[in-house]
């Protein structure tokens, strides 16, 4: 069994990426628990709680390990990107969130992955699928499969296909011979690090959570520090800055796959604000939104009316306002303050 085999396995599980690395720890795991250390997950416990540990090795996962089989998964479609769409009576949605959750996805693609391997290698074998969910360096593993280098974005970027993919991994005990990392050829480029609204992406360290518009539409529960919320403009779920203005994707491909195809595209901020808990979960069930829950999503909703500044939003901020949610209504009465204002 090669890697080149185990690519057209991969292919016809439907990646577009793959590539394997040795079963071993990464060499710069040390990276991941600086970057932990230093408070940059932010109240992302899962990150440095007693989990953190076992990102050290994939064998703390399947102990019978040799193998890390990593694949990347083209998610992109033709559709606009963020920094080329200035409606701002619409709601920017990050990309990897308009169709399909991509959890389910992937499994599915890796069972089938697993299923291929066990009838091309005639004997038995141990072996776990992995999406982001686990406790494992995915985008280190991924370098060391040759998949990417990991961009100063802190994405792993592909020099044929860019960096909108998703990744996955099957560890397997069966010793396979390794692929090699390719170089780094971010070079002296920073139009990321510029990019960035709210500063979250810092020269030589990498991402600082506690910065990321991502970080504070998704994983935050509570309260958005006040002095980022002007820098989230229309985003009410992830950002997609540092991956839209990076030269690497300029060329990239789109995906034909119909799990990743837009169910809501840039829904209207005044329709969002105005649905209840039922219609909202509705709309978004089996998407990656439900993650945000619906009272962090009007936050969000209410941020993002206040940075457009649109008179016609009072309206639905003073309903906002008078929410029992405590963090929602707060949120909404800053955005009141914001209206009419150049």
């Amino acid at each position: 069994m090669t890697a080149d085999h185990i690519r057209e396995l991969a292919r016809r599980s439907g990646f577009e990426l793959a590539g394997v690395a040795a079963a071993v720890p990464a060499p710069d795991r040390m990276r991941y628990q600086e970057w932990a250390a230093a408070g940059r997950a932010g109240r992302m416990g899962y990150l440095t709680g007693r989990r953190a540990a076992l990102r050290d090795d994939p064998r703390n996962l399947l102990a019978g390990a040799r193998s890390v089989i990593s694949v990347g998964k083209l998610y992109q479609t033709p559709w606009p990107h963020s920094t080329r769409f200035h409606d701002a009576e619409r709601a920017w949605i990050s990309r990897y969130a308009w169709g399909e959750d991509y959890h389910g996805v992937m499994r599915r693609g890796l069972l089938r992955l697993d299923g291929l391997l066990r009838e091309a290698a005639g004997a038995a074998f141990e072996s776990r699928i992995c999406v982001d969910t686990a406790p494992l360096l995915e985008r280190s593993y991924a370098r060391l499969a040759g998949l990417g280098w990991i961009g100063r974005n802190t994405c792993l970027i592909n020099q044929r296909q860019g960096s909108w993919f998703f990744l996955g991994e099957l560890l397997v005990s069966m010793e396979i011979s390794p692929d090699a990392p390719p170089p780094d050829r971010c070079g002296t480029c920073m139009r990321c690090v510029e990019a960035c609204p709210t500063s979250a992406l810092v020269a030589g360290q990498g991402l600082d959570a506690t910065r990321c518009i991502s970080y504070f539409t998704i994983e935050l529960r509570g309260e958005i520090p006040e002095e980022r919320r002007a820098g989230m403009g229309a985003h009410v779920f992830g950002c997609d800055i540092c991956q839209d203005v990076c030269p690497w994707n300029g060329r990239a491909p789109v995906t034909g796959d119909p799990a990743f195809a837009p169910r809501q595209f840039a829904p209207r901020l005044e329709e969002l604000a105005a649905i209840g808990e039922a219609e909202w979960g509705a709309m978004f069930r089996g998407t990656p939104l439900t993650r945000a829950r619906y009272s962090g999503f009007l936050r969000n909703v209410a941020v993002a009316m206040g940075n457009a500044r649109h008179e016609r939003f009072r309206a639905p901020l003073e309903r906002l306002a008078e929410s029992e949610d405590a963090v929602v209504a707060g949120h909404a009465r800053w955005a009141l303050g914001r209206l009419g204002r150049d």
